[in-house]
């Protein structure tokens, strides 16, 4: 039996993953695949290489410097969160990420991206989080902030757009029990977009038609898996965590006191949820 683990995206939303992740690794939870989706890949590698409380330190400390993310990054780049710091800047020299313990550990992990031409999601295999960290720049490029990332000779952007929850995706690799980690309540729906956003959306993406067409129908792809994800879950076929309240946390959010709020509310989540994952995991994933 093999346990695949599906993390969403939505920014600093992600916080609450964080939140979650912390919790599982202190309670030693195995996986044996995580697929991460923009935030949830970021923050999700942390899960492998056993670094708890790094995706909240270095976001606590520099999510307000001006070279991490913010409009000033957006007018000069042409990219929101800013490539050279966030990226490179941060893992590789103030708070290094531990790519040997991510290598060494037993499973496969996969960010998803959304192919620019195609406009359908590509897991991509991350085995060098260092050495692969444009696939995981693609991931987490949302649109209209962030410039299309090249990757292996493709064209990517955040993998949100085409499969923001990959459920569906994991139960296909083969995994028997999967845990998703939402950043969503229970009850949100993404509305679809109005008349203004769809223009801007043409003007900006209009070129490729694959992926506006995706972009255009993000909310209902998003609804129709959400709805999925409750059926599933009644069946006793997946587990799911996801936000017991909303927090109002912004996408690019740079308070310290709402990241830390939206943290602390996936520990506190987690934690009253570890009994029944842990007896979920024992189980075989599924009912008959």
């Amino acid at each position: 039996m093999s346990t695949g683990l599906v993390l969403e995206g939505g920014g600093m939303r992600g916080m609450y993953t964080a939140g979650v992740l912390d919790v599982m690794m202190r309670r030693k939870i195995p996986v044996d695949g995580i697929l991460g989706v923009s935030a949830g890949a970021l923050f999700g590698v942390n899960y492998f290489s056993g670094q708890e409380g790094r995706a909240l330190r270095y976001n606590l400390k520099y999510a307000g410097d001006k070279r991490y993310m913010g409009f000033r990054s957006l007018l000069r780049t042409g990219n929101l969160v800013g490539r050279e710091f966030a990226y490179y800047e941060v893992p590789l020299k103030l708070d290094i990420f531990d790519q040997e313990a991510f290598a060494g550990y037993p499973g496969d992990f996969y960010a998803v991206a959304t192919n620019v031409r195609t406009g359908k999601a590509e897991y991509l295999k991350i085995t060098d989080v260092i050495g692969q960290m444009e696939a995981l720049r693609a991931t987490s490029s949302m649109p209209f902030v962030s410039k299309i990332v090249k990757y292996e000779g493709q064209y990517y952007l955040d993998g949100g757009i085409a499969d923001s929850i990959p459920v569906e995706k994991c139960m296909e690799m083969g995994y028997d029990r999967v845990v998703a980690v939402l950043t969503r309540p229970l009850e949100y729906r993404k509305k679809p977009y109005g008349k203004a956003a769809v223009k801007a959306i043409h003007r900006k993406y209009g070129h490729l038609q694959k992926l506006e067409e995706s972009i255009l129908n993000r909310n209902r792809m998003y609804n129709e898996t959400a709805d999925r994800l409750v059926q599933l879950e009644k069946e006793g076929r997946i587990f799911v965590i996801r936000p017991s309240r909303t927090v109002k946390v912004h996408r690019t959010e740079k308070s310290r006191e709402k990241l830390l709020e939206m943290y602390h509310l996936g520990e506190s989540d987690a934690e009253a949820r570890m009994e029944e994952l842990e007896a979920f995991l024992k189980g075989s994933g599924k009912t008959e």
